[in-house]
């Protein structure tokens, strides 16, 4: 593994990541912070957190708070990522389905903004795709739970911005079934 991470470029710890994605998904929930971790005070409230404010891919500015009220389905993705890849049009086919019902998924891309574009328009996203400079990556990833920096990473969001679950890989219809179903209800 090592020499295939010198090969092509490859952090141990991207590999690491990639093994973990395909010997299935993994979930938890973990302090935000190292700070709140020593504190023993995890957030677990959306809003505590500091500001989510990122452009779409138009250029327009958005704040996560604009959503609020609504069961998030927050995705961080990437157009090299195989696994994104897989579970974005499941997440178009609940966007198109739950949206009545408070759903709002928001997909946070960690590419560049040509790409992400095109895919979208290709693929036909029917949420909205904010984005973040290859600068704010690592520390966007972490602060919302996800410090191995593995993608897929899925945040969940309650109606009242608790943060009810993460997880590092693909989220699927099991996943949507048991966790995301029941708050819209």
């Amino acid at each position: 593994m090592i020499e295939f991470a010198k090969k092509d470029k490859l952090s141990l710890k991207s590999c690491i990541g990639i093994a973990a994605v395909l010997s299935g998904y993994i979930s938890f929930s973990m302090p935000v912070t190292a700070a709140q971790a020593e504190n023993a005070k995890p957030v677990n409230k959306a809003w505590a957190l500091p500001a989510l404010i990122l452009n779409d891919l138009n250029g327009k500015e958005h704040n996560l708070y604009e959503w609020r009220g609504k069961v998030i389905m927050l995705n961080f993705w990437a157009t090299w990522c195989g696994p994104c890849q897989i579970e974005i049009p499941y997440f178009m086919k609940y966007q198109q389905h739950y949206a009545g019902q408070g759903l709002q998924i928001i997909g946070i891309g960690l590419d560049e903004t040509q790409k992400l574009r095109n895919y979208a328009r290709t693929l036909g996203i029917n949420y909205p795709i904010l984005r973040t400079g290859p600068e704010q990556h690592y520390a966007l990833l972490n602060q919302w739970g996800d410090p191995s920096a593995v993608l897929p990473f899925t945040v969940i969001i309650d109606r009242e911005g608790r943060l009810v679950f993460r997880q590092i890989g693909v989220f699927n219809d099991e996943a949507f079934e048991t966790i995301v179903k029941p708050l819209l209800e």
